[in-house]
């Protein structure tokens, strides 16, 4: 499993702050992180260094850890007024062709003909055993074109997968091509502000588009791809931009904001995703994972409960009639936050599993986590144990997501 970027913002915020004091910051972080050289850089790249932002190595590209505030100040600041992220890491696709839903919803789980035009849902790609190989936003355009962004560590196993099945079902006679929008970036608006501050940039009337909406409009004069989501449980928006106005967007919405919505990092990313009870993949979903096993069973369908057709069918449906053997919960507990691997008990002090992600949430001032228990121990309000450096402190399951969601839904 990966590291958490919480975890990774600690030790890498800690390393730079010991490397600047000894006057050694070039050397030593070269040493610390991989080569540079080697690393893909956005479109904004040079936007984030102007800004001071802290580059650090993440699925293959140089990005913002944070900027000159704090993570902990960034999160808050995200949640009070508004924060702007680069994503463009993110690897934006579009199937097109007649058959390109039936040949998606082989791979899906979702109800992806039943959606309405222009709207999107989470969705997880399974295989044969019903695990995860990645969990995706995917959005039906029309009968004929679906728009997925799938995450950055996961992009090359995502488009292999992909890829071979697509040459089976076109040989089979199917119609679908895709592209891979490598032209385009991808800013992330999140936070109260995101949708009065976006309003100053389109003629679109953004009070009509709800949580999930999908539009091709203009923003900042520029073609977007815009869409009513977000990985913080903020109301807030995703914007593909085409790569070479996507500095100039991405100025004009922090003028428009007035400098209330930042620039801001992975690190806060990380820290508002744990308190809206997202899964980060890696971590919290893998392979050996399930969508029933991770509490997003919501992800499947009607339709494909009754029909099934997708990898790993077999395996999922039937923890669905069952119920599986371990699930994720969220948790409160005391003593240091723990992080990815500490080991759970229940009260009697018999492991029952472990947590995935895990830090202090800086809006609510106490230690929030996630992780897998075994069935039984996951109902609300069940005191555990949580294992942080060698030492037990109290734990109990609580309700997720920790911060409350403000998704923009129609009243």
């Amino acid at each position: 499993m990966w590291m958490g970027l919480w975890q990774v913002g600690r030790l890498a915020t800690r390393t730079i702050s010991q490397v600047e004091r000894k006057g050694r910051y070039q050397s030593i972080t070269r040493r610390f992180y991989s080569d540079d050289s080697l690393l893909k850089k956005t479109a904004l790249y040079d936007l984030h260094v102007e800004n001071g932002g802290k580059m650090v190595p993440f699925a293959g590209w140089s990005m913002p850890l944070q900027y000159k505030d704090s993570i902990m100040d960034s999160t808050v600041n995200c949640r009070s007024h508004g924060s702007l992220f680069d994503v463009s890491h993110m690897c934006g696709l579009s199937l097109k062709g007649k058959d390109s839903i039936p040949f998606l919803e082989k791979l899906v789980v979702a109800d992806v003909a039943g959606l309405p035009p222009s709207t999107g849902t989470l969705t997880v790609f399974t295989n044969e055993k019903g695990g995860a190989i990645d969990d995706s936003i995917v959005t039906k355009v029309n009968d004929h074109h679906v728009y997925i962004v799938v995450n950055a560590g996961c992009r090359d196993k995502d488009l292999a997968h992909i890829e071979s099945h697509m040459k089976i079902f076109k040989a089979h006679g199917g119609d679908v091509n895709w592209h891979i929008h490598d032209e385009r970036s991808l800013l992330a608006l999140q936070g109260p502000l995101s949708a009065s501050t976006l309003q100053k940039l389109t003629k679109e009337d953004l009070s009509k588009m709800y949580f999930s909406d999908f539009r091709m409009i203009d923003i900042n004069g520029t073609p977007c791809y815009l869409t009513r989501t977000g990985y913080t449980g903020e109301d807030g928006f995703e914007i593909s931009v085409p790569s070479e106005h996507a500095v100039d967007l991405a100025k004009a919405i922090l003028e428009k904001s007035e400098d209330k919505v930042k620039l801001t990092g992975l690190g806060a990313r990380d820290s508002l995703r744990l308190e809206a009870g997202l899964c980060l993949y890696g971590n919290d979903m893998d392979q050996d994972t399930t969508p029933v096993e991770a509490g997003i069973a919501w992800t499947i369908g009607k339709r494909r409960r009754a029909e099934g057709g997708f990898l790993g069918a077999e395996v999922i449906l039937k923890q669905l009639a069952e119920g599986p053997s371990r699930r994720r919960v969220g948790m409160f507990s005391v003593g240091p936050p723990p992080r990815s691997h500490s080991e759970i008990t229940d009260a009697s002090g018999k492991t029952i599993g472990e947590v995935t992600s895990g830090g202090f949430s800086p809006c609510l001032k106490k230690n929030i986590s996630m992780g897998y228990v075994a069935s039984g121990n996951h109902k609300n309000g069940t005191e555990l144990k949580v294992v942080v450096r060698g030492k037990t402190y109290e734990a109990s399951v609580t309700k997720m997501p920790f911060v409350l969601a403000k998704y923009y839904k129609p009243s």
